[in-house]
């Protein structure tokens, strides 16, 4: 079917267009409000613009499509394939996403808030100021994903993988964190204000600058990580493990730093610091 005859069904009424073949189509900026276009063939498929609210791409075939900017509020795109597309600035608030293929895919500035994107796979995907706030991100793939200045407070990310993500400047305030793999993860900047990160594999992870106020920290492993000039104002990291971590000039106002494990740190704490220590070991350097 080509785009004249498909725009022409849609305006008599006609939204179940499931299993056509549209690859490389050019549809930018039409309005396709409810259109079902489950299992369809729309490889390259130019939407940029469109309007696609509650449609239905279930299933169907979008590798390397052109969605910028477009409408897909409360859109179903369960198993759809969108390897490598572009989603740029679509607004996807509420997108029904379950197991998508987004891998290399082009999210940024994509409002996916209080999306599905549960046991989706963004390995590789450009999600630089997407906002996935209280999205179900649980079981998905980040892995080498670009989240940089990312909007994720309140996700649920239960599950999720981050290996080798880019998380510097994001926002990830009042997730639950704990338990997970956090190695080499860039977390420069990152606002983790009321997170939960007790028992998280922090190791050789970068927190230069990172804001830890509230959080909890108990039995997360920091070793080899590069703390400088984070903020860990009233932190709780007992049984914390920060060996051979890099701590120069860090906040530890009100911090509770009970049986922490410092062996081999580079630290320095201002003096009369306002600290909640207890069974520390005394192998403190103290800057004046």
């Amino acid at each position: 079917m080509d785009v004249h005859s498909l725009l022409q069904r849609y305006e008599r009424g006609q939204r179940d267009f499931s299993g056509i073949d549209l690859s490389g189509a050019d549809l930018r900026g039409q309005t396709l409000i409810g259109v079902n276009f489950r299992e369809a063939n729309l490889r390259g498929v130019q939407l940029s613009r469109a309007f696609l609210t509650k449609a239905d791409f279930t299933g169907a075939c979008l590798n390397w499509a052109d969605l910028q900017c477009a409408k897909l509020s409360d859109s179903k795109l369960a198993d759809a394939d969108l390897t490598k597309a572009n989603l740029s600035g679509a607004f996807m608030v509420q997108a029904k996403l379950p197991r998508a293929k987004l891998a290399g895919a082009n999210l940024s500035h994509t409002n996916l808030r209080r999306a599905n994107l549960w046991g989706a796979n963004l390995c590789g995907a450009n999600l630089q100021k997407v906002n996935l706030r209280q999205a179900n991100l649980s079981g998905s793939n980040f892995n080498w994903a670009n989240l940089a200045e990312a909007r994720l407070s309140e996700a649920n990310v239960s599950g999720a993988s981050f290996n080798g993500v880019n998380l510097s400047a994001a926002f990830v305030r009042d997730v639950d964190l704990s338990g997970m793999d956090l190695e080499g993860v860039n977390l420069t900047d990152t606002r983790l204000q009321g997170a939960k990160l007790s028992g998280a594999n922090l190791t050789a992870t970068n927190c230069q600058s990172a804001h830890f106020q509230g959080a909890d920290l108990q039995g997360a492993n920091f070793t080899q990580a590069n703390l400088s000039g984070a903020s860990l104002e009233r932190a709780n990291l007992t049984d914390a493990i920060l060996k051979q971590a890099t701590l120069q000039q860090v906040n530890w106002e009100r911090a509770i730093l009970s049986g922490v494990d410092w062996e081999g740190a580079q630290i320095q704490i201002p003096e009369t610091p306002r600290l909640s220590f207890r069974r520390v070991e005394p192998t403190l350097s103290w800057a004046v």
